[in-house]
């Protein structure tokens, strides 16, 4: 794990400390990593729903075995990255 250092005013250092007091997080870099996944998972999301409405606007085609075939490798790909976070 690689370490990262970030400045806070005083006010999101108290706020921070809070949250693992009474969040039940362990330290602030817990606290931090959570919501960077939390980030990660909004961005995930938006992606996909975007996705999503696009192809309902798109004209309706018929999927062969090579869609299926990668369809299945990217929901493989988004269960592994989900394990591994």
């Amino acid at each position: 794990m690689t370490t990262l250092n970030i400045s806070l005013p005083e006010s999101l250092k108290s706020f921070v400390e809070e949250q693992v007091a009474g969040g039940g997080y362990s330290t602030a870099s817990e606290y931090v990593r959570s919501l960077i996944r939390e980030a990660q998972e909004r961005r995930t999301k938006a992606e996909l729903e975007g996705k999503l409405l696009a192809a309902l606007g798109a004209e309706a085609t018929s999927m062969g075995t090579a869609d299926w075939n990668e369809l299945r490798e990217r929901f493989r790909r988004m269960a592994a990255e989900t394990r591994e976070a």
